[in-house]
């Protein structure tokens, strides 16, 4: 298949697919006779797979790693799994992050409530932000 079928397929612009052949992500395609990029199915599924991975919050580079592994003939499984397991743990901490940001910002809220705004000092930008005195 030509580059547009093949970016058809995938649901990825022609220009992804000739930056993933860059990055390595992607094997050189095949050329016709007339120049032009013909793909076949193995291509098609690395695509796929590349989607499913970054969905899955995977880097490029953490993809690649994954494809260099499966190129050298090594079942990929055990990395793949060690690099879910730092995305769970980088999940875990922006959702704390979070939950500490949300308080911060409920607080702030509940403040806003309390003080009235012709209490604000004129060297105060906004005394809801302000450090209490």
């Amino acid at each position: 298949m030509l580059i547009g079928e093949l970016a058809d397929a995938v649901g990825v612009t022609s220009q992804a697919i000739r930056f993933y052949e860059r990055k390595g992500l992607l094997p050189d395609a095949e050329r016709g006779a007339n120049g032009y990029r013909v793909y076949d199915e193995s291509t098609l599924a690395r695509l796929r797979f590349i989607d499913v991975a970054q969905a899955a919050g995977l880097t490029l580079s953490e993809i690649r790693s994954i494809i260099d592994l499966r190129d050298d003939g090594t079942v990929p499984c055990a990395h793949v799994a060690t690099l879910i397991d730092s995305k769970i743990a980088d999940v875990r901490a922006r959702i704390a992050h979070l939950a500490a940001l949300q308080a911060e910002l409920e607080a702030l809220l509940e403040r806003s409530r309390l003080l009235d705004p012709a209490d604000c000092a004129d060297d105060d930008i906004c005394h809801i932000l302000t450090t209490p005195r």
